[in-house]
């Protein structure tokens, strides 16, 4: 077979794939007609992919007249992906199927700053979750990593500010321990990547900026269909948009940054200034006591306000038609999204504020592992035509 027909024989078959992902149950009648190729083309190469057990038979769909055709769907139990979301203070990780739904989890709270005292909390947390892993033709197709910090396109993490880490090569330590494809990426950028895949965003959101609001903020942007990372992939870091020159210190340096204002870290600093000991001064806690205290609940409003200030200054830099709000902070949706809402009609001009939607994460503090969980299963896929 020549170079041509095997590249037209491969684009088929991932054609067909799609096909099968996205509309499943279907049949080859119906794949050759949506397609536009021949049914002995679509018989051929699904049965190569069956062969592969990338695909299965379900067994006979409906009919107009004669023999009922048997129905297609994709083998989601063929492999799993592992996700880890590296937090400040916490990993968490998740095993999925290739559907992306969760079949195992790990979390752990982690008070460590220093990467060789955070690597064998994030080894085993993965091998915990590969132990877990049913068996299946292809077993663990990859793991992918969420960090909050500036990861550069060869899985670099040059800086992490929060963590205090800087030049860790934590790929090439994963793929030489597990021997399995390793992919690290800004943790903003792995949920901006979740929310472009999650079935509650509109097929026709082209354009998705996913705000992580954890113990700092990162932006994670799908521009056309994309992810976009910028020329080395450091884009962004808008955590450290300044919104107010002589603002409070940050730790990457500068001062006055968003996330210093609109963080949980802000949440907590401030709560510590503001309330007596009694108050524990973790989110969760702060969450609860805001309903029972006007006090704690006005510390919530003012972070909403000021994530409404950042989500306006990116209104107007990337009219987007999706905004979501992510990570830990998140869990307080109740409490923040009236003065979100306030802020973005304030400070947003009326062409960008009309035709966006603005809201909050449905699995806040599962996007990150999961969006790094679909970066392996889009390769695994990828890499079987």
């Amino acid at each position: 077979m020549s170079w041509s027909q095997q590249s037209i024989k491969s684009q088929n078959k991932k054609r067909i794939l799609e096909t099968i992902m996205n509309d499943a149950p279907v049949s080859r009648t119906a794949i050759a007609k949506k397609l536009g190729i021949t049914k002995g083309t679509v018989s051929s190469l699904t049965t190569e992919l069956m062969e592969e057990e990338i695909i299965i038979e379900h067994g006979p769909g409906s009919s107009s007249g004669g023999r009922r055709p048997l129905m297609l769907l994709f083998n989601e139990k063929a492999g799993y992906s592992i996700g880890i979301n590296l937090g400040v203070n916490y990993i968490i990780g998740v095993l999925t199927n290739l559907n992306g739904e969760i079949i195992a989890e790990q979390r752990q709270s982690i008070s460590k700053e220093d990467f060789k005292q955070w690597l064998p909390v994030i080894t085993e947390t993965i091998q915990s979750l590969i132990n877990q892993a049913p068996a299946s033709p292809y077993g663990v197709v990859g793991i992918g990593i969420g960090v909050p910090g500036m990861v550069d396109k060869n899985g670099l993490i040059l800086l992490a500010p929060n963590l205090k880490w800087q030049n860790v090569h934590l790929k090439q330590e994963l793929e030489q321990l597990f021997n399995l494809p390793v992919t690290i990426d800004n943790e903003a950028n792995a949920g901006a990547y979740q929310e472009k895949n999650h079935h509650s965003t509109p097929a026709d959101a082209n354009n998705i900026v996913y705000v992580s609001a954890g113990i700092g903020i990162g932006v994670g942007l799908i521009i056309d269909e994309e992810l976009y990372s910028g020329n080395k992939g450091f884009s962004g870091e808008l955590g450290h948009m300044m919104i107010d020159i002589n603002g409070r210190q940050c730790s990457c340096g500068s001062q006055g940054c968003w996330e210093m204002y609109a963080s949980e870290k802000a949440l907590v600093l401030e709560a510590e200034r503001q309330t007596n000991s009694t108050v524990d001064n973790h989110l969760e806690a702060l969450i609860e006591e805001a309903y029972r205290n006007d006090r704690v609940a006005a510390l919530f409003t003012d972070i909403g306000y000021y994530l409404g200030i950042g989500i306006s200054n990116i209104l107007h830099t990337f009219n987007p038609e999706k905004v979501v709000i992510g990570n830990r902070l998140a869990m307080a949706k109740d409490l923040l999204q009236p003065s979100v809402k306030e802020a973005v009609e304030r400070h947003s001009l009326s062409f960008h504020k009309t035709d966006v939607e603005i809201s909050f994460s449905q699995a806040p503090q599962y996007s990150t592992a999961l969006g790094s969980c679909h970066y392996m299963i889009e390769k695994f896929i990828e890499n079987s035509y």
